[in-house]
């Protein structure tokens, strides 16, 4: 997804020697303000292709070495059997690469694709979204594109849209990170609507308000194959919330939704449940650094505890900080929901208060003594009921392997009304 994924690419050419006049060309755009052109020829076929598996490790080390594009297209060519072209070498560097009459090859071409193959942080702005909207229009082998930190602008966005309404063989698409503002969300929206391939967007980190989002949630609430939808900074609050939550209620393709650093607080949270209730695709939803409380951790917990028909397997809340009782419900809900997975912020105090209860169980285990025998010892009248003076005093004569943090946690857990009196016969915990 951070790349364009090309099955088979190639250029056909009817000559070996270079012409005046081009044909076809490529483009490499690496923040030049040049006019950038694109001219259509004809496409060729190959059943030699190289693996996707090759082209990822050649982008893995490429990044991770910090490679130059002369590098990178030397090692594409190199394991995919092409023979370099210098004319590409000499010219990486420039807004247009023509090529041709060189008589690539699919090897050649492969090679080659490989090394266009990501075209994020190139500052395309307008002409190089038209550029790529005209490749657009008779495309047959991209599926995955990422146009990520371009510069995009409203204009752009409405031109990407148009090229994207009747193109179905792209699947995943990435415009994060550019300046797309309400405009562009309803041009991206209406195409939403219309396309009937894509699978995955990402839309992170632009400038869309409320008119944006509005469309873009109403061409989600058409859409019928996009499976993860990221809008992680885009300005969501309760209004877009809410919206969604109207989505959730009945879409059943969407299993990824991020929704992380926005405007999302524990009103929002809840509206946001109601299309949690009874959806049964989402597995995975991000809503960390929003002002979501305890309180709306809560909210998000229960709800996923009652839909017993939830997909939810991951929530990242990693931002927000919990109390005790948020992963006692945790632990209950993994009961019936067992491959739920929460990232949350919790306190090492609170951590270790949370070992307690299994620190005093373990305790009577290890013994082959009952917790049950233990209060009824204390419990000299029969009144199934101990005072909590009686009962710290109690534990540390046992010598129970617990500080006094964790023993006054112990002793609020047991007494929640704060009675001063345990009633042991009422402790589901101990069971």
């Amino acid at each position: 997804m951070n790349n364009i994924h090309e099955d088979s690419v190639d250029f056909q050419s009817n000559s070996q020697e270079e012409k005046q006049q081009p044909s076809v060309q490529s483009v490499l755009s690496r923040g030049s303000q040049e006019e950038i052109k694109f001219t259509k020829g004809q496409a060729g076929h190959s059943d030699d292709e190289c693996s996707t598996d090759l082209e990822d490790d050649i982008f893995t080390s490429s990044r991770r070495l910090n490679l130059s594009p002369s590098d990178v297209y030397l090692k594409a060519c190199k394991q995919t059997g092409a023979v370099p072209v210098s004319c590409i070498l000499r010219h990486l560097d420039d807004a247009i690469l023509d090529l041709n009459y060189y008589g690539l090859g699919p090897l050649g071409a492969k090679a080659l694709a490989i090394l266009l193959k990501n075209l994020s942080d190139n500052k395309l702005g307008l002409k190089g979204a038209e550029v790529i909207s005209k490749m657009l229009s008779d495309n047959r082998k991209l599926k995955s594109i990422n146009l990520s930190e371009n510069d995009f602008s409203d204009a752009a966005a409405k031109c990407l849209a148009e090229a994207l309404k009747n193109d179905f063989v792209v699947k995943e698409l990435d415009l994060s990170y550019n300046c797309i503002c309400d405009a562009g969300g309803e041009d991206l929206g209406v195409m939403l609507a219309e396309n009937i391939g894509i699978e995955v967007l990402n839309l992170s980190w632009n400038h869309f308000l409320i008119r944006g989002n509005a469309a873009l949630i109403a061409g989600l609430k058409v859409n019928a194959t996009l499976k993860q939808l990221q809008l992680s900074n885009s300005g969501f609050g309760r209004p877009e919330v809410q919206l969604m939550a109207e989505v959730l209620q009945q879409n059943d393709t969407l299993v990824l939704l991020d929704l992380s650093i926005n405007c999302v607080d524990d009103e929002a949270v809840r509206l946001l449940c109601q299309g949690l209730a009874t959806n049964e695709t989402l597995e995975v939803l991000k809503l960390s650094h929003n002002p979501i409380t305890k309180i709306g951790a809560a909210t998000l917990l229960r709800t996923v505890k009652n839909n017993m028909k939830s997909a939810l397997e991951e929530i990242d809340i990693s931002s927000v900080l919990v109390c005790e009782t948020f992963v006692e419900l945790l632990e209950e809900t993994r009961v019936t929901h067992p491959a739920l997975r929460f990232q949350y912020y919790i306190l090492p105090s609170v951590t270790k208060n949370l070992l307690a209860l299994g620190i005093f169980k373990k305790f009577f285990e290890e013994q082959n003594k009952s917790i049950m025998d233990f209060f009824q010892a204390l419990d000299k009248e029969g009144t199934m009921k101990v005072s909590t003076s009686a009962f710290r005093k109690a534990v540390k004569e046992a010598n129970i392997p617990l500080d006094q943090q964790q023993l006054g946690w112990l002793v609020r857990k047991f007494d929640k009304n704060c009675t001063a009196t345990i009633v042991y016969s009422q402790l589901t915990e101990l069971s």
